[in-house]
């Protein structure tokens, strides 16, 4: 093993040899053998070990072995305890989940301060099929059906070629020991029943099941790659940049050959989870839309928009202001000049607004349209709410996010590039006008 070892240390991890790298070593049997294996082959280690508490005394002997090990094998070891169950309590996660966000937060804070390059856990082909058993239960996609990756940003597994049976064997004939952890036969967790009841079974039916295992895992790795190939090149394709968001063409994507799951690839890594939100919004009408940590997906005439909240939160609290005879740049561009009447002629130009002057209120407000705002629109007598005039125009979603108003007071003069409103029109009796003019 310890050739075979060596040999796939050379050909899958050289960088574990240049680097300084930090071994979890919990004092079972697999991180008592990876870090035998590594003294042996001459790599510069570390060990970092986890006192949780979970398992009264047991807990501070397996401290205490690892602590001992380390002072035999001579290298640096790094130990933290952790009040586990008042974490899980306190965050509301289980006792699994708090164990493993705890334990990583302080690995990183390791790599970090005493420079370690790499992490090296003690992960073997068995936890992998029980990794591959664990999602297909659950219910996953192809990604889920990968088993353990060997490398995962600074973290590296170089056991996984390497059964349970086979580290057992080579503990047993270099006569090391290790420390057991009784709750490894508790079937109440969902990773021992299958180490217990489901993969002796597998087994049973096929001798050979290791290497049919390693096998499927390798086809799956290529279909999966192939299908990440065949996402990015249709997502270059179909997917509209516009600033910071990203439109989604419904008319392209129904051409698609699978669009659901085009666009649940697409929309993942913007923390939308959920297959059936997603699709539903396909088919729900303009304006709905639904909401993940940091973005917003939102359907509009045509296609789905995908935009930061922080985006969407700022553009709706902004007031920007507008003198007399200035030119402002934020949040659009817009010149303002004073003429008296007879100095100007009028021009149907949707990019101006011609404005009876004596009627407003400077300095000129300009913000975001807010619920219940209403105008009245040129050439009209009766009011019209915002909402209401947008809808009937049939403004695109990008159209209506990218609207702003003009107002004198709490009055509404302009939808900017749109429409003015009747009240401030140049009529016979104006006398000074003012222009402000949009620049596109």
């Amino acid at each position: 093993m310890e050739n075979k070892f060596r040999k796939h240390l050379e050909s899958n991890f050289a960088e574990l040899i240049q680097y300084p790298i930090l071994l979890a070593v919990s004092g079972g049997v697999d991180s008592v053998v990876l870090l035998h294996l590594c003294h042996r082959v001459g790599l510069n280690v570390a060990v970092a070990h986890c006192n949780f508490h979970l398992r009264e005394e047991d807990s501070n002997l397996d401290q205490q072995f690892v602590e001992d090990l380390t002072a035999q094998l001579k290298v640096p070891f790094f130990v933290k305890e952790f009040d586990t169950n008042h974490y899980a309590t306190e965050n509301k996660v289980s006792i699994q989940v708090a164990a493993r966000e705890q334990r990583y937060v302080w690995f990183e804070e390791i790599l970090k301060q005493e420079k370690y390059q790499y992490l090296l856990t003690a992960h073997h082909l068995d936890d992998s099929m029980e990794t591959f058993f664990i999602n297909f239960s659950r219910g996953t996609g192809i990604e889920g059906l990968l088993g353990i990756p060997e490398k995962t940003d600074y973290i590296r597994r170089p056991l996984l070629v390497f059964t349970r049976a086979e580290i057992e064997a080579y503990a047993n004939k270099n006569q090391l020991t290790w420390r057991e952890d009784y709750t490894n036969a508790q079937t109440k967790y969902l990773r021992n029943k299958i180490r217990k009841n489901i993969l002796p079974v597998f087994k049973e039916i096929n001798k050979h099941m290791d290497q049919t295992f390693q096998q499927t895992i390798g086809f799956l790795k290529e279909a999966h790659q192939m299908s990440e190939d065949a996402s990015q090149m249709m997502f270059e394709k179909v997917v509209l940049k516009q600033g910071d968001d990203l439109l989604f063409p419904l008319k392209e994507l129904s051409e698609l050959s699978l669009p659901k799951a085009y666009l649940y690839k697409w929309l993942e890594p913007y923390g939308f989870k959920a297959w059936n939100d997603i699709a539903d919004l396909v088919k729900a009408e303009t304006g709905k839309k639904i909401l993940a940590e940091n973005y917003c997906l939102i359907k509009d005439r045509g296609y789905l928009l995908l935009r930061l909240k922080s985006k969407m939160a700022e553009e709706s609290q902004d007031s920007f202001y507008i003198q007399e005879n200035q030119t402002i740049t934020q949040p659009i561009c817009l010149t303002s000049t004073n003429y008296e009447r007879n100095e100007i002629e009028l021009t149907t130009d949707p990019l101006c607004a011609y404005l009876d002057r004596d009627k407003l209120q400077f300095p000129l407000l300009i913000r975001k349209p807010k619920k219940g705002d209403y105008f009245v629109p040129f050439g009209m007598k009766g009011t019209k709410r915002i909402s209401k005039y947008v809808k009937d125009e049939k403004m695109t979603q990008i159209e209506k996010e990218n609207i702003w108003l003009l107002c004198s007071g709490d009055t509404i003069v302009w939808i900017i590039g749109s429409r003015m409103d009747e009240r401030f029109k140049v009529r016979n009796t104006t006398t000074n006008v003012l222009k402000i003019k949009l620049t596109v």
